[in-house]
């Protein structure tokens, strides 16, 4: 799993209230996203979607107003910590549960991530 090492925050500064979920969350791969979706129990992901749901336009703005070719680390752990929000949304607000309904042993590959 590729989570995000470093010593200070993960996150732009306007982001602290996020740095609870961070390294957890904001994960570079759409495979791990799904694998820590599938491993998360849903108060967990409750408490994630709770607090990134509400910043989420904050979160779009502060990566459009900057170089999608040369985002700085904290911008791109930022923009992973949404993905990861689009990747519990369904289990939170439709399913209540980690995997899809009825999906018995179905899994999703994603062939390219989105370039950052």
């Amino acid at each position: 799993m590729t989570t995000p090492t470093t010593t200070g925050p993960l996150l732009p500064a306007g982001f602290a209230d996020l740095e609870p979920f961070a390294a957890r969350w904001a994960l570079a791969t759409e495979a791990e996203r799904y694998a820590e979706r599938l491993s998360s129990s849903m108060p967990d992901m409750q408490a994630f979607y709770d607090a990134a749901f509400p910043r989420l336009e904050a979160a779009l703005a502060h990566c459009d107003a900057l170089d999608i070719t040369a985002l700085p680390e904290d911008a791109k752990h930022l923009m992973h910590l949404m993905f990861s929000l689009v990747n519990v949304s369904f289990p939170v607000e439709a399913w209540k549960q980690p995997n899809v309904p009825e999906s018995g042993a179905a899994s999703m590959d994603l062939v390219h991530e989105p370039m950052l």
